[in-house]
């Protein structure tokens, strides 16, 4: 009986043991394109893939917030809260004490770096769970940001100011195209040179097919993007942002110390600790970073909607920025993951909320759909380190 219930499972475990990376996201893309634009034949018109584009910047940004904590196989609940918060200090200084922009927006950074090393501080010097410590922080900054709103409950942005312009600034085609053709070549040389260091250090350097066919389906996505996007009002600058600070980040996490350090802490705290690495003091920058990005993501929804209210930062903001990184490959359990896991997620998120709401469905059966899809994840997660060599 037993022999009959291990074979069924022996293709599995061996699927486990075998990184897909990001391809079981990009194929479950282009299903949820195949279903929904077979339902509705406005999901694929440029102008609501222009409206997913927007909707995915802010949200986005927080997400890649929690894949910094989640690579060390912590938890940031208060996120939501944060970026909340951080957006209400910025449209004060900004609408009530009229600081120049660029100033609130650095004062508000400089907030939620404080918050991050306050919950840094209080995991690594007070040994308490991060699950406790952002628990307390997503209720307790969400009463600030509620305080500092006071009973009105709403401060609009100025619609001609620079901050509510952000998420109402396109560019023109030719910038989108000239755009597009400076990520390919920036991606070449960055191959290129790549592959010249891993010659100089005698490391294998394999086939050069496959990074040309990686290189051509990244321009062929880019020039599709621009394509469709430029058929509407062009390319948002808020995507631009979001994109910007995706590729920012994967290189930091790949290519620096830092980086390498987040990887082996997250992958064995004790490990890198014993070889020499300051577990506490990257910790405490995962949070910090954190908090920050949650910020920056709290002023692109907030310049988006042009104010800020009571539900800034609430709602589903805090999960759906969760679901996003553990859907597009952030591992749970830490030490796996990349930058690229809040585009490709949030991505997913977005469209599957898009689509659906596009066909009338009611919300009940959307957070359902979506839970179903992070339970997926999760569970093809918990398979693939099932699958790992110890």
């Amino acid at each position: 009986m037993t022999t009959t219930l291990v074979k069924p499972l022996q293709p599995l475990r061996a699927a486990a043991r075998t990184d897909l990376g990001a391809w079981p996201v990009v194929g479950g893309l282009i299903l949820i394109a195949v279903v929904f634009g077979s339902l509705n034949e406005h999901f694929l018109s440029a102008e609501n893939l222009t409206n997913l584009a927007l909707q995915m910047a802010a949200t986005g940004t927080i997400s890649l917030g929690i894949i910094m904590v989640l690579l060390l196989g912590e938890i940031d609940l208060s996120a939501g809260s944060v970026s909340g918060l951080c957006a209400v200090v910025m449209t004060i200084l900004y609408v009530h004490h009229a600081w120049n922009p660029l100033l609130a927006i650095a004062a508000a950074l400089g907030c939620a770096a404080l918050i991050g090393l306050l919950h840094g501080w209080m995991l690594t010097k007070l040994r308490m769970p991060s699950f406790v410590v952002t628990l307390a922080g997503l209720i307790g900054w969400q009463g600030l940001m509620l305080y500092l709103l006071g009973r009105g409950g709403t401060i609009n942005l100025p619609f001609e100011g620079f901050l509510a312009r952000l998420s109402d600034t396109w560019l023109p085609p030719w910038a989108g195209w000239l755009l597009a053709a400076l990520i390919v070549a920036g991606w070449s040389a960055g191959s290129l040179v790549d592959r010249r260091l891993r010659r100089e250090a005698d490391l294998p350097v394999g086939s050069g097919l496959w990074p040309a066919l990686r290189l051509a389906g990244l321009a062929g996505v880019l020039a599709v993007a621009v394509l469709v996007l430029s058929a509407d009002r062009g390319v948002p600058l808020l995507l631009v942002i979001f994109g910007a600070l995706v590729v920012g980040l994967d290189l930091t996490l790949r290519h620096t110390v830092f980086g390498r350090h987040m990887y082996a802490v997250g992958g064995n705290a004790e490990a890198a600790r014993r070889a020499g690495i300051n577990v506490t003091r990257i910790r405490v920058l995962a949070f910090t970073a954190a908090s920050t990005l949650a910020a920056f993501g709290g002023m692109l929804a907030a310049s988006r909607l042009a104010a800020v209210n009571q539900s800034s930062g609430g709602s589903d903001t805090l999960l759906m920025a969760i679901a996003a990184a553990v859907i597009g490959g952030t591992s749970l359990f830490g030490g796996r993951g990349r930058a690229y896991a809040a585009l490709l997620g949030i991505l997913v998120i977005q469209s599957i909320t898009n689509g659906m709401l596009l066909l009338s469905v009611d919300s009940s059966v959307r957070y359902m759909v979506t839970a179903a899809v992070l339970a997926v994840a999760v569970a093809i997660d918990s398979l693939v380190r099932r699958g790992q060599p110890k």
